[in-house]
């Protein structure tokens, strides 16, 4: 804008573009000789989503800048927290607009679901975006009847889509940040050696109280027992660096040995002020996992109650896929798993004097 411009008059609906915006619903039931009355609040409901997903992207994409630098501008943690926020936020209302989309009927959708063949939702490429930035590469995912997921797309968003398959992901650019994690091992203190520790500790004395209770009787005890398990049960991923090494190659976890432990240790100690802002990251993109497969759980059920057992309008088995992807398509699911690896307060080894001064606030006149 030139220096002195006066900023522009501009009317609500111009700024917008509502007149673009709003003439974009067309029923293809009209085209065919009678509207379904149901397809406009099929089509406006799709193109909302849409727009979240487009709002959705853009915070993501500004995420994945702050995670990509090297190193990370720890100043820009907290507004990609914020936007990790809003995600979330966005995924709960997404989930609850299909409530909206529930009160079409299965007759309501039958009356124009003909007209769809061979359109599917599979073939949203924003979504498939999201998936791919957040973790959900190829070799994660269920195939589509077969096909490679970027088969229905034209050659330019195959493109990018292969673009964000050969890039860092948000998953993998959180596993470099938790590798970076410092005090897990530190003169002061050996966090490995003092978890053991806790752990032993903290299985003696359910062991005992187990064995000294006077309100279980011999199998009732020995079923306890076995449900406490011991440090090979729950903890061998931690202890056994080998061990896990394995299942990383193999693909069984995702996040390396190294950021597991920093993950451990940032929820462990979540308390201390310098992690308290690690913590909420973590625990955003464990709940956008939990909110992105509760959609696809609520959509199948959705889709199982509208169309029942009948194949998808782009050919995929349906609701069967849909709940499958709900089931196996989960990226963050590591950060789940650290939940086994919690222990109790009490329990919790102390840090030395000079770490928690590190990881205090400090004011410095």
């Amino acid at each position: 804008m030139e220096q002195g411009k006066k900023y522009a008059a501009v009317h609500y609906a111009k700024y917008l573009e509502l007149d673009e915006v709003l003439a974009t619903q067309h029923p293809r039931s009209i085209e065919f000789g009678k509207e379904a009355h149901d397809e406009m609040l099929f089509i406006i409901t799709h193109q909302a989503y849409e727009l979240w997903f487009k709002q959705i992207l853009h915070e993501l994409e500004a995420i994945v800048v702050v995670f990509n630098e090297l190193p990370i501008d720890e100043s820009k943690l907290g507004r990609a927290n914020h936007y990790l926020n809003r995600i979330l936020e966005i995924l709960k209302l997404l989930i609850k607009q299909l409530e909206v989309l529930e009160t079409m009927t299965p007759m309501d959708f039958l009356e124009f679901r003909n007209y769809l063949f061979p359109a599917s939702g599979f073939q949203s490429f924003q979504f498939r975006k999201f998936e791919v930035i957040l973790g959900l590469k190829n070799k994660y995912r269920m195939t589509y009847g077969g096909y490679h997921y970027n088969t229905f797309f034209p050659e330019d968003q195959k493109q990018e889509l292969e673009a964000l398959e050969n890039g860092f992901s948000m998953l993998e650019l959180v596993e470099k940040w938790l590798e970076r994690i410092p005090f897990i091992d530190s003169p002061e203190f050996n966090f490995l050696e003092n978890y053991r520790t806790a752990i032993e500790k903290m299985y003696q004395e359910e062991r005992r109280e187990i064995n000294n209770s006077s309100y279980l009787d011999e199998k009732q005890r020995e079923m306890r027992l076995k449900m406490l398990g011991d440090n090979n049960t729950f903890f061998k991923d931690v202890f056994d660096e080998k061990a896990y090494q394995e299942k990383y190659d193999q693909g069984e976890v995702r996040i390396s040995y190294k950021a597991m432990l920093g993950c451990l240790f940032v929820c462990l100690y979540n308390h201390e002020p310098l992690l308290q802002l690690p913590y909420q990251i973590i625990e955003k993109l464990s709940f956008i996992d939990e909110f992105v497969t509760l959609w696809r759980f609520r959509h199948g059920q959705m889709v199982q109650r509208i169309i029942g057992n009948k194949i998808g309008t782009g050919g995929s088995s349906g609701v069967q896929y849909l709940m499958q992807t709900a089931n196996s398509h989960s990226i963050f699911k590591d950060i789940h798993y650290i939940s086994t690896m919690m222990i109790a307060v009490q329990d919790l080894p102390p840090l030395p004097e000079a770490i928690k001064k590190q990881l205090d606030f400090i004011y410095r006149n």
